[in-house]
Parts: structure tokens; C-alpha cells; sequence
């Protein structure tokens, strides 16, 4: 298995696949709450422009993505529309008593490791990746994760990250943990 950047539009189209297979509406209650989900489903068209702005990282196994841990630039926070509460708040919020949007910062779209490559360290290799090839030019590597996903907290938390704040949306009646990476640590 290889943890690489995006480099085609297959890589793409493998993003969506290994997506669709994790989306919350796809995956059963039992599996949701011992191995995950994601919530978002990202458009072909929004997803290959950010991957033109910033490749995200990807673990291959052959030909076929087998995990991705997507890169977005705060520019594309509007093209998300699930993502857009995020994106709001990050206006909003301080880390080490500096507000949020001074630092330089990028968004991490969304993390998903495929069944049968889970407990594999699939997850710390792909952030790890993403911290060789961006922190040249980001100090903060921000997310939101569902309070639901207890796997995904404690894998993010595993990482590095540290939990800047809580929020409700009531659009889709979901707590949401907002996390940072600071590579600097």
C-alpha cells in the first residue's frame, strides 16, 4: 500500500467510490457506531477542483484508493454547503489566544479508511503525509466531526489534534467537534 497525493482523475473517481460505501445513509446503525461514517457527499465537479488547488492524500493498494483524507482550501468553503456552518464559525474562533483566521490554515474535507484497511494505521499515515506536504505552508489542519463518531474522535485525537469547540446545527440536528492540527507541536 502506497499514501500518496491525488494524481488523476481516477484517483478522484476512487475518492467517490470508497465514499458512497461510507456515506451515514449507506452503512447500518451497528457498523456506523463501531467503524464510522461520513456525513458529506462531495460533488465530482467541486472535488476536482480542490484536488487542482491542493491534492489531497490518498492510500492506494494497487490501482484502487483504499483511503483518502481530502484537502480544501478555505476558498472552497462555499462550494461545500454542509460545510459552510464550519467555515463560519472558523471566523469566529481563537487558538493559543490569536483568532483562528490569522493563522494559515486549511480545511480537512473529510477522512475515510475502507473496510478491510482499518486498524491498519491507514489514518496516521495518510495525516502524516498530509503533514509532510502542507505544513511547509499551513501551521493549522482544521476539521468538524460528528459527536456520533466516537471512532473518529479518538482517532483524530490519537493524531494530534485538539478539540477547539462544540456546535449544534440544527439544519441537521448534529453536534459537531471542531479540531486542530497545529504542525508547529
Amino acid at each position: 500500500m502506497t499514501i500518496t497525493t491525488v494524481q488523476s482523475d481516477a484517483d478522484v473517481q476512487g475518492i467517490l467510490t470508497l465514499q458512497q460505501a461510507n456515506l451515514r445513509k449507506n452503512v447500518p446503525l451497528d457498523v456506523q457506531v463501531d467503524q464510522g461514517f461520513v456525513t458529506v457527499e462531495h460533488d465530482p465537479q467541486v472535488l476536482t477542483r480542490m484536488n487542482q488547488a491542493a491534492p489531497s492524500i490518498i492510500a492506494k493498494d494497487g490501482d484502487t484508493v483504499v483511503g483518502y483524507a481530502l484537502t480544501m482550501l478555505p476558498e472552497f468553503g462555499a462550494e461545500v454547503p454542509e460545510l459552510l456552518p464550519l467555515f463560519s464559525l472558523i471566523n469566529t474562533l481563537t487558538y493559543n489566544e490569536k483568532p483562528l483566521q490569522d493563522y494559515p490554515w486549511y480545511v480537512m474535507g473529510q477522512v475515510c479508511v475502507g473496510e478491510g484497511y482499518r486498524g491498519q494505521r491507514v489514518f496516521d499515515r495518510m495525516f502524516q503525509h498530509h503533514r509532510e506536504v502542507y505544513s511547509d505552508r499551513y501551521q493549522l489542519l482544521i476539521t468538524d466531526i460528528s459527536a456520533n463518531n466516537v471512532r473518529s474522535l479518538r482517532a483524530h485525537a490519537r493524531v494530534g489534534f485538539e478539540t477547539l469547540h462544540e456546535f449544534y446545527d440544527p439544519v441537521i440536528g448534529e453536534t459537531w467537534v471542531v479540531v486542530a492540527w497545529d504542525f508547529q507541536k
